[in-house]
């Protein structure tokens, strides 16, 4: 177990360095002047240059991503070009937001796929199971801009029961978690399916039904036990796609997490905030499926062997 702890840690490394590098050449790439912008179109030469020079902008690309690296190794993320403030307290102060919208939107796909799925596989090819196939598959065919938007004209402004944008109570988290979790729900009630059809068919779960075990106990017990393994793995994965998720969610409800920041920070050519969002979300993801890797060890000793 110590050697797959560490061989999984050492996958990791390569990874993040890969991601943060692509983001910075990408980020260097796009056309626009970061300080131009800050400054003003009628700031002066002299000033620009001196800005540039401040942030250290005028030095070659090779030698910018060199004091990137030592300055994240030191913990220094950069200062953001646009609020002026220190890139990992920006950060810390919107990566909470993040993580609540995500799991919560997480909590909602698991509460809705896992009776969905099971009910689906117990009662198969009935109608029952033909009509949750077709609302997975209305589910994963639509997509988070257009739902996000629907749900506020719904229950935000033609209802009105619960808030339109902005971050709060428990009420302004709905609908965000809704959005991001709706699709997720859809992927895992499939999944689930497909695994309990598999699990109801083998021979313990004959042997349990000839021993006389209520059909409840059979099922909830034995085969969703089993069933839900192969899903671990996948909320492991979706967890990363949840995160992506976020820059289109948190955009549309005004939510105060890494993903409106990352927006913003491309729209303002904020290198350093771009960088660092990117860095967070690399990171939470890597450590996201190394949990996922670990808890699906322990859950099926094959993996272990």
């Amino acid at each position: 177990m110590f050697r797959y702890i560490t061989t999984r840690l050492a996958y990791m490394l390569p990874v993040i360095w890969l991601v943060v590098s692509v983001v910075f050449l990408l980020i260097h790439l796009v056309p626009g002047d970061p300080i131009q912008q800050m400054l003003g179109e009628g700031a002066a030469r002299a000033d620009v240059a001196a800005v540039r020079h401040q942030y250290g902008l005028d030095l070659p690309i090779s030698r910018q991503y060199a004091n990137y690296w030592l300055g994240v190794m030191h913990g220094h993320l950069g200062e953001s070009l646009r609020f002026r403030q220190d890139v990992g307290r920006l950060i810390g102060a919107r990566y909470p937001f993040t993580l609540q919208l995500t799991c919560a939107a997480l909590l909602v796909a698991l509460i809705l796929s896992i009776p969905a799925g099971v009910y689906s596989a117990t009662h198969r090819n009935r109608w029952s199971d033909r009509a949750l196939s077709l609302v997975s598959l209305l589910g994963l065919s639509f997509p988070n801009f257009a739902l996000g938007p629907v749900l506020i004209l719904l229950f935000a402004i033609k209802l009105g029961v619960l808030p339109v944008s902005g971050a709060g109570g428990v009420a302004h988290l709905v609908l965000p978690a809704i959005t991001m979790g709706g699709a997720l729900a859809a992927i895992l009630t499939r999944m689930v399916r497909t695994s309990m059809l598999e699990e109801l068919s083998q021979d313990y779960v004959r042997t349990a039904r000839a021993k006389g075990l209520s059909e409840a106990t059979v099922v909830y017990k034995h085969a969703l036990r089993n069933a839900l393994i192969p899903v671990l793995t996948v909320v492991g994965l979706q967890f990363g796609a949840l995160l992506a998720g976020a820059i289109v969610t948190e955009t549309i409800f005004s939510w105060p997490g890494i993903g409106r920041l990352t927006i913003q920070a491309i729209d303002n050519r904020d290198y350093p905030v771009v960088q660092g969002c990117v860095l967070a979300i690399g990171l939470t993801y890597v450590a996201v499926n190394f949990a996922t890797d670990l808890l699906y060890s322990a859950v099926n000793p094959r993996i272990r062997q």
